[in-house]
């Protein structure tokens, strides 16, 4: 992708475009927080306004690898997985690890997108219904993941709207 490409997140439409040039590229479906926008620590909302993706995790990593911490459990996801543990907030195959770039609206103290660990990840694929269920982060299908980190660089600027 060029330079002058970026990510577009529509809380209301639950849907994210790849932009290069001014043409969308690419359109996937997502499933933001269930509590809707908003950038307090704590608040387990989608921050919204512009940020930058500070880095890319899982390059290599088999489909449906867990992550916890940034980092893999050695674990890979099946249903029957999730039946062990229906409680957990999976977080699958890629991460896209999100820095606001607004001092005092995202970026600094409580508002801090980076400090609150707000990622674009993977997630169990039965999931991802692109509607508002996440903590906070932004949900994606596993294949969709992989396509969309493969195509973005760190430093690739993300707009996340209402």
């Amino acid at each position: 992708m060029s330079p002058h490409c970026y990510i577009d997140v529509s809380l209301a439409d639950q849907r994210l475009l790849l932009i290069e040039d001014d043409s969308v590229m690419r359109v996937f479906a997502v499933s933001t927080a269930k509590n809707g926008p908003g950038e307090l620590k704590g608040s387990e909302c989608t921050p919204t306004g512009w940020h930058r993706i500070r880095a890319k995790i899982g390059a290599e990593a088999p489909v449906n690898t867990v992550f916890v911490g940034r980092r893999p459990t050695g674990e890979i996801f099946t249903p029957e997985l999730a039946l062990t543990q229906p409680e957990r907030d999976w977080i699958l195959s890629r991460i896209l690890w999100l820095g606001g770039l607004e001092p005092g609206k995202n970026r600094y103290g409580e508002v801090d997108t980076a400090w609150r660990y707000i990622y674009i990840h993977g997630c169990p694929d039965e999931a991802m219904q692109a509607v508002p269920a996440s903590h906070g982060c932004i949900r994606m299908r596993n294949a969709d993941m992989i396509e969309l980190f493969d195509m973005v660089s760190p430093g690739c600027r993300v707009f996340i709207h209402a």
